[in-house]
């Protein structure tokens, strides 16, 4: 579903990505790890063209991302969820939900608004249809917003730090949300994160990202118990502790 091939990026002086090959089959959840700045959001971001490569190429679902059909593509094939939920403040959760299907997929009001219940049920709070988000805890906010993913019906979702701007007792419902999507069969999920548990539990692949590169990448019975890399092991010592 997602192909990286010889991807480098720079940020002025600053190459933030060196060399990244990285295939993602359809349906896999694939966790990316690594330290702060080594890559990680970037290489999320050059999937759906909210960066573009200096160099290489970026696949999806067999199509070239280019300049011309980014829009039409990352529409049609992507959704993604960012760290700091990114809801319209002026419009109620139900309205947030139903914006895309209408405006992009042409969905009527009332089978928007279905599909927006139905997945305000997934994440359990059909209750907050019509309350603005301003009034929600950071954690239903997340929630609110991997179900306004989840109503662009995707093949894919991009997960960037999700529980990164949450305190730690809301962290563990957005886990839980995404551990339920985790079981869905036709949902290609890459999930940048710091939660540990959270990868082992869920992901088919893990991959170990440090100053730019692909360092190590495995199972997640492999990359727990048994890395290769010494770069690896140190940072699972500290981050395990």
């Amino acid at each position: 579903m997602i192909k990286l091939s010889h991807v480098h990026k720079w940020f002025g002086k600053h190459e933030v990505l060196k060399d990244i090959n990285l295939e993602v089959q359809e349906g896999e959840k694939l966790v990316i790890i690594g330290p702060s700045g080594s890559g990680k959001s970037t290489t999320v971001r050059c999937m759906n063209g909210l960066e573009i490569p200096t160099s290489g190429q970026v696949f999806i679902d067999g199509q070239e991302l280019t300049a011309k059909n980014k829009v039409h593509l990352v529409r049609q094939t992507t959704s993604m969820v960012f760290q700091q939920f990114n809801l319209y403040p002026h419009m109620t959760v139900l309205g947030n939900l139903t914006l895309a299907p209408v405006k992009l997929h042409g969905k009527t009001k009332k089978e928007a608004e279905e599909l927006a219940y139905h997945y305000l049920d997934v994440v359990g709070l059909r209750e907050k249809a019509h309350v603005y988000p301003s009034t929600l805890s950071g954690g239903q906010q997340q929630r609110v917003a991997i179900a306004r993913a989840l109503c662009a019906q995707t093949r894919i979702i991009l997960f960037d730090e999700p529980t990164s701007a949450l305190d730690p007792e809301t962290v563990q419902e957005v886990l839980d949300v995404m551990i339920r999507l985790a079981s869905e069969k036709n949902i290609t999920m890459v999930i940048v994160t710091h939660e540990m548990g959270f990868a082992r539990q869920v992901a088919d692949r893990v991959i170990f990202m440090d100053d730019g590169r692909i360092i190590e990448e495995g199972s997640p019975a492999h990359f727990f118990e048994n890395p290769t890399e010494e770069r690896t092991r140190l940072f699972l010592s500290k981050i395990l502790r």
